[in-house]
């Protein structure tokens, strides 16, 4: 049984990847900015649109969850901290944190996770069909999973993407890759994105 547990997650894996190549390959040779156009609130309910992620400044984004035990948290003090070791030189990279599960991450929900966090890092939520949307035209695989006694999690892209000034596919940084080359992919990202 654990082997096609670890075979399905092996596939779906590949096909993420294989997606997020496919829309970087697509950006990059039709000149268009990355995903479609949104409107979202962000932590403190104020109105965010795509224009914050195309208004001149280089991006980093991850979709995640407040309730996700180990995948979210960790990425998100990580990127705080590789923010902060790059210092001045990272002083333009706007990061943001998208909620993947809509339904529990109110505005007030993910100002207090992302509060305790960074101040750096933007909480990002919506209504359901605003989130599906987004996520879908940025690639992003996430997935409701019931668990047993009637909760459930979110299976979802555990990359961090990085777009560029205008809004372009940059690249990502892996969950669980080294804080040297996340780094140094941040740094690259500040001077040429």
């Amino acid at each position: 049984m654990m082997r096609f547990i670890l075979v399905g997650i092996l596939v779906v894996m590949a096909a993420v990847v294989g997606l997020m190549t496919f829309q970087w390959y697509r950006v990059q040779h039709s000149g268009e900015a990355f995903g479609a156009p949104f409107t979202l609130v962000d932590q403190s309910g104020q109105p965010i649109t795509e224009a914050a992620l195309r208004g001149g400044q280089p991006s980093a984004v991850f979709f995640g969850f407040t309730h996700c035990p180990e995948v979210c948290p960790t990425t998100l003090f990580e990127l705080d901290g590789w923010l902060k070791k790059l210092g001045d030189d990272g002083k333009d990279i706007r990061a943001y944190f998208v909620s993947v599960d809509p339904e529990r991450d109110t505005p007030e929900i993910m100002n207090a996770y992302v509060g305790n966090v960074s101040d750096r890092i933007v909480g990002i939520t919506g209504s359901p069909d605003e989130i599906a949307a987004m996520t879908k035209s940025f690639g992003i695989y996430s997935r409701k999973v019931e668990t047993e006694g009637g909760d459930y999690t979110m299976d979802h892209t555990a990359s961090v993407l990085l777009l560029g000034r205008t809004g372009d596919f940059f690249g990502t940084i892996a969950y669980g890759e080294s804080a040297d080359a996340a780094i140094a992919k941040l740094r690259r990202l500040a001077k040429e994105g």
